[in-house]
């Protein structure tokens, strides 16, 4: 998973990549990388792995919802962040 990551998104470091893919694919629990999409590496799924990792460890997204903003307003508030991490991320 972490090379698909990788392929997708040259940009993003190794690490990160690595990263991203062991906490979507941890047994048990219902994140993106347990699906069949998931498993498949099909492109949505980890897209969606990469932004949920971006949203938590690049914005102040967590804070935002500790803080009582619901999760909808809190994603509005970080779209453009992690709009720019992924396009930053797509080139190398």
């Amino acid at each position: 998973m972490a090379a698909a990551i990788s392929k997708l998104y040259p940009g993003c470091p190794a690490e990160r990549a690595v990263q991203i893919a062991q906490h979507a694919a941890t047994r048990g629990s219902g994140r993106v990388g347990r699906t069949a999409d998931g498993r498949a590496l099909k492109h949505h799924a980890l897209e969606l792995a990469v932004i949920a990792s971006i949203r938590h460890q690049d914005t102040p997204y967590d804070n935002l919802l500790m803080s009582g903003i619901d999760r909808g307003e809190a994603r509005e508030l970080v779209r453009d962040t992690v709009s720019g991490v992924l396009d930053a991320w797509r080139t190398s």
